[in-house]
């Protein structure tokens, strides 16, 4: 089956370091990783916690991608690799007392230019802005409240939330997209 012409341009920018490529992609297929997990684990957190960690993956892997199998066959598999892993570690019941590995990668990383999710954002009115966030997971309040509130980079969330920093900038994306949205959908009603 010929993948589309449009599909292989965003993963060949992806491979290039193109942020909106990588929005783009994640876009595309959040749904078929998400669902798929969802079958799996039966449980929403696990499946979002999963997805995060399969997009964060896969685009710090995007560079060994094979555009000879289906784009969401390759992110099916890590989905998979890392469902398994979460099994495993929770069998073996080990406790996370490890130390955050700091890297150069991880205070070398600049932070993307706004998106159009920042710039909808940013020119809400503040109250009203503070409710929205209210109706977004918990989860997705926080990276929030740390970006725009407390102002912090990329590698200080990482390091606040003791996640990979991959990890921060998918689940920072994702909450952006939704926030976004809960934002456009307001304004529309209002309209």
């Amino acid at each position: 089956m010929n993948k589309p012409v449009d599909l292989l341009e965003t993963i060949a920018k992806a491979k290039s370091g193109n942020q909106i490529a990588f929005s783009q992609l994640l876009d595309r297929f959040w749904n078929d990783v998400y669902g798929f997990q969802l079958l799996r684990t039966k449980n929403e957190n696990d499946a979002e916690d999963i997805s995060i960690q399969t997009f964060a993956k896969a685009f710090d892997k995007i560079h060994t991608y094979d555009d000879a199998y289906e784009f969401s066959t390759w992110l099916i598999t890590i989905s998979k690799n890392i469902h398994v892993d979460l099994i495993r570690k929770r069998k073996r019941n080990v406790l996370d007392g490890k130390e955050l590995h700091k890297s150069e990668e991880i205070n070398s990383v600049l932070d993307e230019t706004p998106t159009v999710e920042d710039a909808l954002i940013i020119e809400q009115n503040l109250a009203s802005l503070l409710s929205d966030i209210k109706k977004l997971k918990p989860n997705y309040q926080k990276v929030i409240n740390l970006r725009y509130f407390n102002e912090m980079t990329y590698a200080e969330i990482a390091n606040e939330l003791g996640e990979p920093i991959n990890n921060v900038k998918v689940k920072l994306l994702r909450a952006k997209k939704l926030l976004a949205a809960i934002i456009a959908n307001k304004k529309h009603r209002e309209n």
